[in-house]
């Protein structure tokens, strides 16, 4: 079985958590994609949807659900995402798609994080295969990547990418994070940083994991 249908495994198993008449969460990248295209199956249960991206808005609208933004809206009941890396404890590295500041903000307003990955994000300690994104405001680019060395990394420039929010992404690369609630709140005080890939302060409650035995759920 190819990645790609683990994510959708994981993305069908994320249906049970939708409650009926709610405004649901929705993430960004290729797992949300699978949840979007699921979720068009409840599509008349619920009242609609927040994104966290411009790109999953557009998914959403395409398939009939009404997007709310994050200002009409006081908490939602659940929020479904995917990572590029999650721990056993639910600490995560996201913003491969360059959309972690949206995230982190619909996710806080959730009750519940709902993960969405395939079996390859499972990782032990954050930042073992894969850089971790942060984005920053464009004048400030250099200062923070100078920075961000002082921190033991490796940053990287995105080239070519500019977030919905008009900053750039750097990507640390050989951070091994060992305290990522501490590391998230370090790097986030940083003169220039709107924020950075780690979700350990919004950890998620639920981790599914599409196998390809079926749907591992962790709580």
């Amino acid at each position: 079985m190819d990645q790609q249908e683990m994510k959708k495994i994981a993305a069908q198993a994320a249906l049970k958590f939708v409650k009926p008449n709610t405004i649901v969460g929705v993430g960004s990248g290729s797992t949300v994609n699978c949840f979007i295209d699921a979720l068009a199956s409840m599509k008349d249960e619920i009242k609609g949807a927040v994104a966290a991206s411009k790109a999953s808005e557009e998914r959403l609208r395409d398939i009939g659900i009404e997007v709310f933004s994050a200002n009409e809206v006081s908490e939602l009941d659940i929020y479904i995402d995917g990572a590029d890396e999650i721990t056993p404890q639910g600490a995560m590295i996201k913003g491969g798609g360059a959309a972690l500041t949206r995230e982190k903000i619909v996710s806080s307003l959730a009750k519940k994080f709902i993960c969405i990955v395939d079996s390859s994000k499972q990782v032990d300690v954050l930042g073992s295969t894969f850089p971790l994104p942060v984005e920053v405001i464009p004048m400030a680019r250099s200062y923070v990547a100078r920075q961000l060395v002082a921190l033991g990394g490796s940053p990287e420039y995105r080239e070519g990418v500019v977030t919905d929010n008009g900053n750039v992404i750097l990507d640390v690369h050989n951070f091994k994070i060992i305290e990522p609630l501490k590391m998230e709140h370090t790097i986030n005080n940083i003169a220039g940083v709107v924020t950075n890939g780690i979700f350990a302060q919004r950890y998620a409650n639920v981790t599914i994991v599409g196998t390809p035995e079926g749907a591992v759920i962790l709580e």
